[in-house]
């Protein structure tokens, strides 16, 4: 019994483990780096809100709603970018191939925006 505790301990470090919740294992570095950008993010949100209610001329609006868009294009570049180099490329190496299904439905949803 105790060896499967082990190995239930020891799978729960896989982002990608089928017996776990899937989480990501992004460095301290990059948490820090996408949290830093969601924050500016969320900042750029609320201003739009306050140029909305201050009935700012529309094309400013939209150009802050723009500049909005491209910083969470950058965030979904990152993120990405780390989900393919770590965990699908550690699913692929295990055999499991159904995650370049998940990846091509990921890269189609960003495509669609």
């Amino acid at each position: 019994m105790s060896e499967e505790i082990e190995l239930t301990e020891e799978s729960s470090d896989d982002c990608c483990s089928p017996h776990n919740e899937r989480k990501s294992h992004h460095s301290e570095n990059t948490k820090r780096n996408l949290v830093s950008r969601l924050n500016r993010i969320e900042g750029q949100i609320r201003g739009v809100k306050g140029l909305i209610e201050k009935d700012t001329y529309c094309d400013d609006v939209i150009t802050q709603i723009s500049a909005i868009q491209s910083a969470l294009n950058s965030v979904s570049k990152i993120l990405l970018e780390g989900h393919l180099k770590g965990c699908v490329l550690d699913r692929i190496q295990e055999g499991d191939m159904e995650v370049l299904d998940e990846v091509l439905v990921t890269v189609h949803k960003l495509m669609k925006k």
